[in-house]
């Protein structure tokens, strides 16, 4: 593994991440979260930094993963990759929080869909950051 690589796709994967997080939630999902004010933390605000956090380690394993996964073979393995690792977590975001916490069905399926889309552009990025050296 290339350590200067997977650490600046790690970064860059965060950084998309966060940013497309700041696009899903606080402004294409904002009119949901407003309709479903009294099911979020009143305290959420101030404990936002262990999201931030989390995501930055998310980031890191994203990465690792995809350095043993991959070929090699450009951003459309970081976009198949991106797929399927967002599956494996948009059922859990969508599905699993819907089914512990009353939040509408609709918002479910939003988080599952964006959570699949915002993997599958970080995959590209990390692919993108993360390709071999040319020969």
């Amino acid at each position: 593994m290339n350590t200067k690589k997977f650490i600046l796709a790690s970064i860059v994967v965060f950084i998309v991440y966060e940013i497309l997080n700041y696009v899903i939630h606080s402004v294409i999902l904002m009119g949901a979260y407003t309709a479903t004010a009294s099911l979020w933390r009143t305290d959420m605000n101030q404990l936002m930094w262990i999201m931030w956090v989390t995501d930055l380690v998310k980031a890191f394993v994203f990465v690792y993963i995809f350095t043993q996964w991959s070929k090699g073979k450009g951003w459309f393995e970081g976009l198949r990759y991106g797929f399927w690792f967002g599956l494996y977590l948009a059922i859990g975001m969508g599905f699993g929080t819907y089914v512990t916490q009353p939040f509408p069905f609709s918002l479910a399926i939003q988080w599952f869909v964006f959570t699949i889309i915002q993997l599958m552009i970080c995959g590209i990025a990390g692919a993108a950051v993360y390709k071999p050296a040319k020969k």
